[in-house]
């Protein structure tokens, strides 16, 4: 499904959640604290702004006795995306935030990751997958990158292990090519990386991935994942704890100025192998 037809699917959702809230006598307030959102987000799935998680969508159907519609139209257009069910409501909050944090201890995060580099992570999880639905996965993730390449795009920090640097995904020109890639978006000012290098032992971000949105209107969401499950948390105390534990993590890492040297280092060096 396009972009613009699944924007206007969503639109369509928030229509009717706004007609049926309003034909059962709720206010956008009363609805939320039966569903245990705010009113400002109902409002803001109203108009389309920002996408329901399911178990909000299965907790306005029981609350408007709709049978099942707003998780019925939810699943077809999660579905339609060409992302798993449950990082798709993560990627449409990427858009939307002002400021993102991540940090990944295996790979160079997705928003930074180049075309060969992607179809060499997916063909290892993958690897009977057909060439139009890899295709349609690498479109994706493209696009979303190009998040971070518009007028407004968000202040992007991300810090990475040095095990993303020196495990040689798709090869060495593949590599070469997706380090260059890093340290060019770094040059530009448009991300701002660190690195934590394999002399620091132990540290807070062990086995673990992590990222944090800030919002214009909303409040800050950590989004998580393992294998085959991923999760959108916006409770404060969870929240609070995880800028808490990124702290810990980038005090750990490189400054950016010697972080952006060790990128450049092994990128040559994979050129040179």
């Amino acid at each position: 499904m396009a972009n613009a037809s699944r924007q206007a699917a969503w639109e369509f959702w928030g229509t009717e959640l706004k007609r049926r809230r309003e034909d059962a006598g709720l206010t956008q307030e009363a609805l939320g604290g039966m569903v245990f959102v705010s009113g400002g987000y109902i409002g803001q799935f109203e108009q389309a702004i920002r996408k329901p998680q399911l178990d909000v969508a299965m907790r306005i159907d029981g609350v408007l006795q709709s049978d099942g519609f707003f998780e019925r139209m939810w699943r077809k257009l999660i579905n339609a995306s060409n992302f798993t069910d449950y990082f798709a409501a993560a990627a449409e909050l990427e858009a939307l935030a002002i400021k993102i944090c991540e940090f990944d201890s295996v790979l160079v995060p997705g928003l930074l990751q180049t075309t060969a580099y992607i179809r060499a992570v997916m063909l290892a999880d993958n690897p009977f997958v057909s060439d139009d639905e890899l295709d349609g996965w690498v479109a994706a993730r493209l696009e979303r990158a190009k998040v971070l390449k518009g007028p407004a795009n968000p202040t992007y920090w991300a810090i990475i292990h040095e095990h993303a640097l020196r495990t040689p995904v798709g090869g060495a020109a593949c590599m070469a090519e997706q380090l260059d890639h890093v340290a060019a978006l770094a040059h530009s000012r448009r991300v701002l990386i660190q690195v934590i290098p394999y002399a620091q032992g132990a540290h807070a971000g062990m086995s673990k991935s992590m990222r944090l949105m800030d919002f214009e209107d909303a409040p800050p969401t950590l989004y998580t994942e393992g294998m085959f499950w991923g999760q959108l948390v916006d409770e404060p105390t969870t929240v609070k704890r995880a800028q808490a534990t990124y702290d810990l993590i980038r005090a750990a890492a490189l400054s950016p100025e010697a972080s952006l040297a060790l990128i450049e280092s092994a990128a040559e060096s994979y050129r040179n192998s």
